[in-house]
């Protein structure tokens, strides 16, 4: 199963190759592959397809995702997110970022994440 969602998402972005040529400012891919465990015991996956624009700090992307619980069958629906980073110092960043995510037989799944970078 995790085979068949790495190997759509590589052939997704290698047809998508010969379109980096007409690179459009601000614009990427972000394929991401996300796997869940609890302790020992694999709870599933998601795979993000996503398009997504960058403009200084901000950014914004989504696209297909495929949710694959473990033991279940994998679900297709539509995940996306934004954030923005604001460097603090010359070495320190702060970041944030809200996420969305909805698949037909699942709740719709909303995430907050907010960090920092020390750079070396």
């Amino acid at each position: 199963m995790i085979k068949r969602i790495v190997f759509g998402a590589a052939a997704g972005a290698l047809a998508l190759a010969p379109l980096s040529a007409a690179k459009a400012e601000g614009f990427y891919l972000n394929p991401e592959f996300n796997g869940a465990w609890s302790g020992s015991e694999y709870g599933g996956s998601v795979m993000d397809g996503h398009v997504g624009y960058e403009k200084g700090p901000f950014y914004i992307q989504g696209g297909p995702s495929w949710l694959s619980p473990n033991g279940g069958d994998t679900e297709i629906g539509f995940s996306a997110k934004t954030g923005v980073t604001a460097p603090i110092s010359s070495s320190i960043d702060l970041y944030g970022e809200v996420s969305y995510a909805k698949y037909e037989d699942v709740d719709a799944g909303y995430g907050l994440k907010l960090g920092g970078k020390v750079k070396f």
